[in-house]
């Protein structure tokens, strides 16, 4: 089975939403990577910086906290580096500081309460013991009329040079916005972080790109970054 380039991949969604990555770039390194996207104008005032060696997406301008567009995108300690798109960040960090497994601390998770989409919720976890390992979780609104979500658990291991796994909340051509598949894979041509963020940044919609991040597990608060305003 083949599967697409990662620059293919994300072009030919035109909406991805938010997006999180996990990969082995061509170089062999292991680096993870976070994106956002938005359509409206609260959605693309935001950043990404770091406060406390946590990856913090906010508000570009005075707007108030609101828990679906200002959160810690991701966390590191000396075991686990956990990253997503929204307040379950948090959440899983503590839980896995807790003691609780990886699909343990992905468990009990809903998404997002944001009517008429009700917009996944991706999380991944690196373990910084076991490299090359990690978690990814969806936690999806069910297909039919019922309103209990789903929850996606998917674990990766051994990588090879040039391999991606991702999820994004959305699939679009531009017009109808729908929940993405729970994961995708593809290929990369990256060396090194920088090259994998530049090949996630130049695939993205330019209109639509708010902001992304690329980093290297262990190494969080070197990560790259990326904004509109770049």
């Amino acid at each position: 089975m083949s599967v697409d380039p990662l620059g293919q991949f994300l072009a030919d969604n035109r909406y991805p939403g938010r997006g999180v990555l996990w990969a082995r770039t061509r170089a062999g390194e292991l680096v993870g990577g976070y994106f956002l996207t938005g359509r409206s104008p609260a959605s693309q005032a935001r950043r990404l910086h770091f406060e406390d060696e946590r990856l913090i997406v906010s508000p570009t301008d005075e707007t108030a906290h609101d828990p679906l567009r200002h959160y810690a995108a991701a966390i590191e300690d000396e075991r686990w580096l956990v990253f997503g798109n929204g307040e379950q960040v948090s959440t899983v960090a503590d839980r896995l500081a807790a003691g609780e497994a990886p699909a343990v601390a992905l468990d009990r998770l809903e998404y997002e309460p944001d009517p008429p989409i009700l917009t996944s919720r991706i999380t991944v976890i690196a373990d910084l013991a076991d490299p090359g390992t990690a978690c990814l979780g969806a936690a999806r609104r069910s297909a039919g009329a019922r309103e209990a979500g789903n929850l996606v658990t998917v674990t990766v291991r051994d990588l090879a040079p040039g391999d991606v796994v991702l999820m994004t909340t959305y699939r679009s051509d531009g017009g109808t916005v729908l929940p993405a598949e729970p994961y995708a894979e593809a290929t990369t041509e990256a060396a090194d972080a920088a090259g994998f963020l530049d090949e996630i940044w130049r695939a993205l919609t330019p209109e639509l790109r708010v902001a992304a991040a690329a980093f290297t597990p262990g190494r969080l608060t070197g990560a790259a970054l990326r904004h509109r305003t770049d």
